[in-house]
Order: structure tokens, then C-alpha cells, then sequence
């Protein structure tokens, strides 16, 4: 949780700084979180393709296992589009993209900063940063009340990081390769359906 409220505090105070007008020169101009989102997008990458796990996942599980996330994208898909009900002056499409985010705040953010609004993007950082918090206060009763997959699910690509040492801590370190499998597949697949769902 420490990392998340780390994350935000940077947030508001990037927001404090654009307000008080102290930077001398207007960011956007410069395209600086384009070339932030290139970077981040081959360090993704480059964690993926150096961890020798990754692939070798993919070969020891089970076809049940291999469903849970798209069982998260589905439940997601399902949970945002009910929220759209209850909000005014943002598009269904948005509501889908910021939802696709599936807890990984900084690439669906940057992303969605770009492809709609600088707005969009801030809904998403927020409301992704929310989710992890979410999931690290509740894993406990998820676990007691739906199961060991549910933190799992609710975490979205967090799973396979910042989430993972509390599940494995409730669920137990069988779920921990389960957790870090559904979270890179999701890390892989939130570029894609953001995309889709923003453009």
C-alpha cells in the first residue's frame, strides 16, 4: 500500500505544480509522457521476456487456471459498465477503457492521457490505484467469503506484484504462481484492450 500512496502523492502534487504554474515550460508540448509510455511499455517488456517463469507458466497450468483472467476481464467488463449507470458527462467506451486499466495505473493512465484526455487519464490512475487498495484491505474477507481466486481477480495485473504477498499471505503460496500467471497476462492485455476500447 506504501507504493500506491507514494504513487498518488506524486499525483496531487503534479497537480499542485500545474496549478501554481512553477514549471517554466508546458509539458505537453514536449510529448513527455508519449516517450514515458515507450519506456515503460519496453520495460514491461523486458521484464516479461527476462524472467525465464514467464513462459514456463504457461506450460504447468490447468485449463481452469488458464481461465481465471479472463474471468477478471469479464467481471470488470461487467462491474464498469453497471458504474456507467451512475455517472454523468464520460462516454461508455471511456468507462470500458478506464476499466481495462485492470489495476495497472501507470501504463493505462499515460495511455489513456494520450488517446482521450488528460482527465481520462486522471480517472484512471485514481480509480486503478483503487482497485490495489482495495484489494490489499479487503483480501482477508474476499478469501473468507468467495475464496482463494478472489483477491486474486480483484488485484487485476497487481496480482503478479504489489498484491502478490498478501494473497499469497490469505490464499497460501500454492495460489502464488496462479497470482503472478494471471497477473502478466493481464499486463500484456491491458495495452490491447485500452486501445481498443480509447480509440
Amino acid at each position: 500500500m506504501r507504493g500506491s500512496l507514494f504513487i498518488l502523492a506524486f499525483f496531487v502534487a503534479g497537480i499542485l505544480l500545474g496549478i501554481s504554474n512553477l514549471i517554466p515550460f508546458e509539458i505537453s508540448n514536449y510529448h513527455l509522457s508519449e516517450y514515458t509510455l515507450y519506456l515503460l511499455m519496453f520495460l514491461v517488456g523486458f521484464g516479461i521476456g527476462a524472467d525465464e517463469n514467464t513462459f514456463s507458466i504457461l506450460k504447468s497450468l490447468s485449463f481452469k487456471v488458464l481461465s481465471i483472467p479472463l474471468i477478471t476481464i469479464i467481471g470488470t467488463f461487467i462491474g464498469v459498465t453497471v458504474s456507467y449507470f451512475f455517472l454523468s458527462d464520460i462516454s461508455i467506451s471511456d468507462v470500458w477503457a478506464i476499466g481495462a486499466g485492470y489495476g495497472y495505473y501507470s501504463l493505462s493512465s499515460i495511455y489513456l492521457a494520450e488517446l482521450r484526455t488528460e482527465t481520462i487519464g486522471a480517472i484512471a490512475l485514481l480509480s486503478n490505484i483503487l482497485r490495489e487498495i482495495i484489494t490489499l484491505v479487503s483480501t482477508p474477507l474476499l478469501v473468507k467469503y468467495f475464496g482463494e481466486i478472489a483477491p486474486i481477480c480483484a488485484a487485476g495485473a497487481t496480482s503478479m506484484d504489489t498484491t502478490l504477498p498478501i494473497i499469497t499471505a490469505y490464499s497460501g503460496k500454492e495460489y502464488a504462481l496462479i497470482s503472478v500467471f494471471h497477473g502478466t497476462i493481464l499486463t500484456i492485455l491491458v495495452p490491447i484492450i485500452v486501445t481498443f476500447f480509447a480509440r
